[in-house]
């Protein structure tokens, strides 16, 4: 055991008091600042507090330890005073303990983090290169090198503020990263490019709007910090999966320097009836394993944070990323929990997509759906009323968890995105899967009450292949990634119709643009909550790169004369998006399984051949079938309430088939008729023949149609 060693003098100010343990962090209350730290096993604390040159001024111990909080009360601080910690404690790390007051830490509730960390090797609470590696002690002192907390005052006139309070069932998600959506945007102002400011330029926000999306989903906003081995070789942490503080937007994200630009850009979401979705991670911290440097947690209370293994100097890595934090204790879950209500009150974002969900509702024995994060969500009367979306995976032991959150929970679906990859692509015996997946997939969340809007339906997201990647390659290609193209998934049920990458063939190009068509028509025409891919609406590409975690460059920041080339498709985006707000049926909030309803003999959803006949057991079980029409009857029962329903109905046609195939159409009532809505061979209604009794589908190719008038109850 090593002895904390004093790295200064400390001073104490005249007008120093005791303070309040509550709240956490530095809070302004207009006369002064509070300053309160959780620390267990912490011996003393000292606040340093620096100049707008980062220079430190002055280093004060906190006067009070109240239920393991260290406070202090400074009657002369005010917003602006950039400040960091130094902890003082046994440095151990055969016990758990990592202590180490030669290292400035950062507030785990900053409001605001300054300045970009510099990598130094007096950034370790051990000595770089040393033979003892972790078990050795170093002296030297880190701030000089480390960005510094800052006091914030948080007002903010909201003025006429209005929450968009989009339902679930009328939820469209559309996945957008803040830097790489507007860095080369020509009509947002050079200044602005890439920041919060961008995103709420009135072009931006009119044109996210024109795409009848409902909510907004940001990559990682909170402050992240670009991992030592990707800075050692130019490369950046680009997506942001690498959080230095919960509480803090990420300087990089702010043109103005101030938290207020986060909130104006909410503001103007909203306005324009859009939600704001974070996505966030509270599964591991940037301080990665046992060789990682001391910013924050670890030098703070490091045996109480993290996850340790059955040796103490180890972490548990259920997360791939070298930690694990520790929700099972009340005061780690505390921190995510006062994180998660700051941005849904303060900040009045909408909701959170939770980053490998399945290790916050881990136990110690494993996932439990009554574990101690999740019954927190469940009850809390703030996140009670935003969205909750899971990423029901990790690497962990008993890691993949889909299906198994609890009611309120909507989850990412992977088993969408794989079946209907598959389906599309050709490969044999994927048709019964993507039937399951095209109505809610019930065998996943049919339970409990759940819904089919819990299941979110994508085929592309920041992780894996764009659209136009997934119809142009065949294989990844990851070579900038400095990996040897080892990184990324092998597995990702692309095609490349004939050609690897960019190509001039027009038969090519035809049919990779159906396919674009079909994939984006299956996501919005499915039950369940859709989401898109920012760009995917008009074919952003990445080169085939399928992991570009790492690259802040053209790679993957959005192409807006691709935005000019591809109109057609996306003015197709729109034209589903407004399909599904019109018709209830495509977004019902009950699953749909088929069966007849005994008041009025009606299924709610039929499936048919081409010939126009029941889909059958054996029909199901045919490995090359490849054509299925599916029949949801306006006049199926809409709810639990026993009432007719008054929807048109709809038939969607299907063929994957690379031959064209003729379907029979269903039987119609007098004076009704079969009108097209839409099909996917060029994107409008002009597609295809039909007449009262059938229709043929192109090769590869989806028709929607819906009755005209509709068919009486």
């Amino acid at each position: 055991m090593r002895a904390a060693r004093q790295t200064g003098p400390t001073t104490h100010a005249s007008t120093l008091k005791e303070g309040l343990p509550f709240p956490l962090g530095a809070t302004w209350d207009g006369l002064g600042v509070n300053f309160a730290l959780f620390s267990a096993h912490a011996t003393r604390v000292e606040l340093c507090l620096f100049d707008e040159d980062c220079k430190e001024t002055e280093r004060v111990t906190l006067p009070e330890y109240t239920d393991e909080v260290w406070h202090g009360y400074l009657p002369d601080a005010r917003p602006g005073q950039l400040y960091g910690y130094r902890v003082h404690g046994p440095y151990e790390p055969e016990a758990g303990h990592r202590f180490n007051p030669n290292k400035l830490l950062l507030d785990p509730y900053a409001k605001q983090i300054v300045g970009q960390l510099e990598w130094n090797d007096a950034l370790f609470g051990y000595t770089i290169g040393h033979p003892d590696d972790d078990l050795s002690y170093d002296e030297r002192d880190s701030a000089p090198f480390m960005p510094k907390s800052r006091v914030i005052d948080s007002a903010f006139t909201w003025g006429n503020h209005y929450w968009p309070g989009v339902p679930w069932d009328r939820t469209i998600l559309y996945e957008a990263h803040v830097r790489g959506y507007t860095v080369l945007h020509p009509n947002v102002p050079d200044a602005l490019r890439g920041t919060f400011a961008g995103m709420a330029h009135q072009e931006v926000v009119d044109y996210i709007r024109s795409l009848g999306v409902s909510s907004v989903e940001l990559l990682p906003v909170h402050a992240f910090i670009d991992e030592k081995h990707l800075f050692d070789v130019g490369l950046r942490d680009y997506w942001g999966y690498n959080t230095l503080g919960f509480f803090a937007p990420h300087a990089r994200y702010m043109a103005t320097n101030t938290v207020a630009e986060f909130k104006e850009m909410v503001a103007h979401f909203h306005e324009a009836g859009l939600e704001v979705i974070l996505d966030v991670v509270y599964n591991h911290t940037a301080e990665g394993n046992h060789l990682g440097p001391t910013l924050s947690l670890r030098g703070i209370d490091n045996a109480t944070y993290y996850r340790l293994a059955e040796n103490p100097r180890l972490y548990v890595n259920d997360t791939g990323t070298g930690n694990t934090l520790d929700l099972s204790h009340s005061r780690v879950l505390q921190t995510v929990m006062d994180s998660l209500r700051y941005w849904a009150t303060e900040m009045r974002v909408d909701g959170f997509r939770f980053d490998l969900a399945t290790i916050l509702g881990r136990e110690s024995h494993g996932f439990d759906q009554s574990g101690g994060f999740l019954d927190a969500c469940r009850q809390d009367p703030v996140l009670g009323r935003v969205k909750l979306i899971a990423e029901p995976w990790d690497i962990g032991p008993g890691g993949y968890q889909s299906g198994k959150f609890s009611p309120g929970w909507a989850e990412w679906n992977d088993r969408f995105r794989n079946a209907t990859r598959a389906f599309w692509r050709g490969d044999e015996g994927s048709l019964a899967d993507f039937a399951t997946r095209l109505t809610g997939s019930a065998d996943i969340f049919d339970q409990r009450g759940r819904r089919p809007y819990a299941s979110i339906n994508f085929v592309t997201a920041h992780d894996g292949f764009t659209l136009r990647d997934l119809v142009s390659y065949n294989d990844k290609h990851n070579e900038t990634n400095g990996e040897e193209n080892r990184d990324g998934s092998s597995n990702n049920l692309s095609w490349n119709h004939g050609a690897e990458g960019a190509t001039d063939a027009p038969d090519i190009l035809l049919l990779r643009n159906r396919q674009m068509r079909n994939l984006l028509a299956s996501v919005l025409l499915a039950q369940g909550t859709p989401m898109l891919l920012a760009g995917d609406e008009f074919a952003q590409s990445q080169g085939g790169n399928n992991n570009a975690y790492c690259q802040d460059n053209e790679i993957t920041w959005l192409d807006w004369q691709s935005a000019v080339d591809y109109r057609s498709l996306t003015d197709f985006v729109r034209r589903l998006t407004r399909l599904r707000s019109h018709h209830a049926l495509l977004r019902r909030n009950r699953f749909l399984h088929g069966t007849i309803d005994e008041d009025s003999g009606i299924k709610d959803v039929t499936w048919l051949t081409p010939d126009g006949e029941e889909f059958t057991e054996e029909r199901w079980n045919d490995p090359q079938s490849r054509c299925l029409g599916m029949l949801l009857d306006g006049r199926a029962n809409p709810s639990g309430v026993k009432k007719p329903g008054v929807e048109s109905t709809l038939l969607l046609l299907i063929n994957a088939h690379h031959e064209a195939a003729t379907f029979v159409l269903p039987k119609l009532p007098p004076r009704s008729e079969w009108r097209l809505l839409l099909s996917s061979v060029s994107g409008t209604r002009k597609s295809g023949s039909a007449d009262r009794a059938k229709t043929t589908l192109e090769g590869r190719s989806l028709m929607l149609y819906k009755t005209h008038p509709p068919a009486p109850s």
